[in-house]
């Protein structure tokens, strides 16, 4: 334990950030958004899972839904109807897919409105009890696949630098203990071996002692008990010293032992960990690759409709653009014959109007006149005829 502490206390600030996701947190508007975009994914995703118990029920909650919504999801479960009956007995394709892409806009449509009101998915959150299904399995792994995003970026080149430097040191930790207690039990052989030829030697020399004594026996007894005695306490303090100190190596041996496998288990057990973090991530990134290549080829061909549609009606558009612009040069001569033959009726309208107002200026001239002349003639017969008598 007292070696544990401080091996933990040397882990690096960004490996301890990768093991304790809760010290993670958004630092740039880049990865807020993409947080955002996922948190919004499951949203969806949860308001889609309880689509199907909301439509089964829908007298019961059609009063919290409202009127639009309601007539939303009685379209989406028409729709889906549908979708069955076609499923069911073979048809057109052309059918099939328009009727696939109602049911697609149905949804979002669906989804936009509950978006719109939170308050009301909330609510039904925790109202509608939904049976579990594989979409459960498919919302908890994208969580997780969430948070795994999360930590992918929040993890940056420099703590992902600093947890690589610490597994090699770990590694040069490892290999440094092993070389130490090779280099200690080479130390023990030589030590061991040291002393055996010192044995040895000293059998020798005990035995060319005794070969001696043997000779000189008679002359040289106490010399030689002597010898031996001392021979056998040096011999007897070189044992002892000898198994003290490889008691000692031995106690070493097994001290570094046991902080060796120590270590050996708490980097397996990280290794571990790490490993199935790693191939848990692997595997949901294939399969989330491989939806996104059957989504994709599913909007292509989509988009590919889509176009040839666009430009069988774009060509339509221009026919009809031509035939408009003729209708247009045929309408603007035609307004501009009315416009004259107006004028020209005008124009007569106008001299017939002179000509009456010339006719009736003529004739009130010529009717003053013949009064006048009436009237002249009158006074003439009159002075005539006074003149008379």
């Amino acid at each position: 334990q007292d070696m544990a502490t401080p091996r933990k206390a040397g882990i690096p600030l960004g490996v301890m950030k990768v093991l304790d996701p809760r010290q993670l947190k958004p630092d740039s508007t880049e990865t807020e958004r993409i947080l955002t975009v996922l948190d919004g994914t499951i949203v969806k995703l949860e308001i889609t899972r309880l689509i199907p118990q909301i439509t089964g029920s829908l007298e019961r909650y059609a009063r919290m839904l409202g009127p639009e919504i309601t007539s939303s999801l009685l379209e989406h479960q028409k729709l889906s109807m549908e979708i069955q009956h076609l499923l069911t007995s073979p048809g057109d394709e052309k059918s099939m897919r328009a009727a696939e892409q109602r049911l697609k806009c149905s949804l979002r449509n669906i989804l936009r409105l509950f978006l719109a009101n939170p308050l009301l998915y909330h609510g039904l959150k925790y109202e509608v009890r939904v049976r579990e299904s594989p979409a459960d399995v498919f919302i908890k792994a994208f969580m997780e696949f969430r948070n795994f995003m999360l930590e992918k970026l929040l993890t940056t080149p420099d703590e992902e630098k600093e947890k690589i430097q610490f597994m090699k040191d770990i590694s040069l930790q490892v290999e440094k203990n092993t070389e130490t207690i090779s280099a200690l039990r080479g130390e023990l052989a030589a030590v061991i071996e040291t002393r055996d030829e010192e044995v040895y030697r000293k059998d020798k020399t005990i035995e060319n002692l005794k070969t001696s004594m043997e000779d000189l026996a008679k002359n040289c007894e106490a010399d030689i008990r002597l010898i031996m005695k001392e021979g056998q306490k040096q011999q007897k303090e070189d044992e002892e010293a000898c198994q003290e100190r490889c008691a000692r190596l031995k106690q070493d041996i097994q001290h570094l032992g046991v902080q060796f496998k120590a270590l050996v288990l708490e980097h397996r057990a990280s290794e571990l960990v790490l490993r199935k973090e790693k191939c848990k991530a692997e595997k949901e990134i294939q399969k989330w690759v491989q939806k996104y290549d059957t989504d994709m080829t599913e909007k292509q061909t989509t988009y590919d409709e889509v176009q040839a549609v666009y430009n069988e009606e774009k060509e339509q558009l221009s026919l009809l653009m031509e035939k408009h612009a003729m209708l247009l040069q045929e309408y603007t001569q035609i307004e501009e014959e009315r416009r004259m033959l107006k004028e020209k009726e005008e124009e007569a309208a106008r001299e017939e109007a002179r000509r009456n107002h010339a006719a009736t200026c003529i004739q009130a001239f010529w009717k003053g006149y013949l009064v006048r002349s009436i009237y002249k003639s009158k006074l003439k017969k009159g002075k005539g005829k006074g003149k008379g008598k």
